[in-house]
């Protein structure tokens, strides 16, 4: 849904009650498939609802991926994912899921209001925690496919969030998207991704990825500087990642490799699970244990933007970017 009339139409349901049960309160963001909603049960409890756009709802096997994609999460079996608490059919027919809502914000945005970089100890405890739910969803043969800052969200009680497992692939033959289908965002996609392999992504690829994430959060640039999104697709496809140390020179040598490694040309001579990137990170003396509580500020203008990272909202939105009031 896209246009102001769309966005338009997407505002008009706030303040509105889907099925006798949920208020909806306010529009946290839409995207092609799908608007997300914070909203009240009648029992009082806070949520979200994903609500896929009614004219997609129409189509069988759109409902039908809409919502296998939403209870992947599910599967991970993490307190570090968003989970599903239950789907329903709203009375314009737009199928629905009920989400937990988050408080907090994004890690692009806590990046961004703490200058565009963050200390050593922060951004490795941040991205161990994302490992620690890779590793629990690799467990589970579901690969996430697009780590980026914009997925990640820390919560005000200080929980690390992963979110959008709307394009993961599942490694038992089933996946959300279409096979052969390229999804992702260039700036932390693997070479094997970004060339189109997909039968080839695996666990590795979302290491790779966590590599590019630390990358970013230490350095405030991206693996591959490139004007474009097609020219960052290019490079990562074909372009070994640069050595960090090149822009950090004065990060300790086991740091420097334990990223370096992550992100590996060749998928053979990276971390070859998450869990064994996440006690490297520990051995390198950069990890912590816990990630401090904070309160939720207002959004904070990207002065420090990564230029091909798509905007994304909170609660799994796949596809979505922010809203814009009409």
């Amino acid at each position: 849904m896209t246009g102001d009339s769309g966005v338009a139409r997407l505002h008009a349901r706030v303040g509105t009650t889907i099925n006798a049960k949920y208020r909806l309160d306010a529009l946290l963001g839409a995207g092609g498939m799908a608007a997300v909603y914070a909203a009240t049960h009648r029992n009082g409890d806070r949520v979200a609802l994903k609500v896929l756009h009614p004219e997609l709802s129409r189509t069988e096997s759109v409902r039908a991926r809409f919502l296998r994609e939403g209870y992947v999460a599910n599967k991970v079996g993490h307190a570090g994912v968003v989970r599903v608490i239950d789907d329903d059919v709203a009375p314009d027919g737009g199928v629905y899921l009920v989400m937990e809502l988050l408080e907090g914000r994004t890690l692009e945005q806590h990046r961004v209001a703490s200058g565009g970089r963050l200390s050593l100890p922060e951004a490795s405890t941040l991205v161990g925690h994302v490992l620690d739910v890779l590793a629990a969803a690799h467990a589970q043969r579901i690969i996430h496919r697009d780590i980026k800052p914009e997925n990640v969200f820390l919560t005000t009680r200080g929980v690390v969030k992963l979110m959008d497992f709307g394009i993961a692939r599942m490694l038992d033959g089933v996946q959300a998207t279409a096979s052969g289908t390229l999804m992702g965002t260039p700036a932390f996609m693997p070479p094997e991704q970004a060339n189109g392999r997909i039968k080839e992504v695996d666990a590795r690829s979302d290491v790779w990825s966590a590599g590019a994430l630390l990358f970013v959060l230490l350095t405030g640039q991206e693996v591959h500087q490139a004007r474009t999104t097609s020219e960052q697709m290019i490079y990562a496809a074909t372009q070994p990642a640069r050595s960090i140390a090149t822009l950090m020179p004065e990060l300790e040598p086991d740091m420097a490799q334990v990223i370096d490694v992550a992100l590996a040309f060749e998928m053979h001579g990276r971390w070859q699970t998450a869990g064994a990137m996440g006690n490297a990170l520990r051995s390198a003396g950069g990890r912590t244990s816990e990630v401090p509580a904070r309160s939720a500020p207002a959004p904070t203008p990207a002065s420090h933007p990564i230029s091909s990272s798509a905007p994304t909202i909170i609660h799994g939105s796949g596809d979505a970017h922010d809203a814009k009031k009409p």
